[in-house]
Parts: C-alpha cells; sequence; structure tokens
C-alpha cells in the first residue's frame, strides 16, 4: 500500500495523456477535413 499513490498517479498520466492525444487528434482531423471539398473527401 505504501506505492499505491505512486500507481494511481501513473494510471491518471497515462489515461489522461491518451484523452487529451485523442482530442487534438481529432480536433486536428476536423480542422484539416472543412479545408476540402465534399469531393475530396471518400468516406462520405
Amino acid at each position: 500500500m505504501t506505492d499505491a499513490g505512486f500507481i494511481l498517479g501513473s494510471y491518471v498520466i497515462t489515461f489522461g495523456s491518451i484523452l487529451i492525444f485523442a482530442w487534438r487528434t481529432i480536433r486536428s482531423g476536423k480542422s484539416l477535413s472543412d479545408g476540402m471539398s465534399d469531393e475530396e473527401k471518400p468516406w462520405l
């Protein structure tokens, strides 16, 4: 139990980093797709 704070803190930092990375990736993709016409978007 002496290392519980370190372990929980590591989990918080890890999952927080993953969430921030995913959020920034999605935000970047949305801003890039705004500059494209619908003909250039094969996923639509």
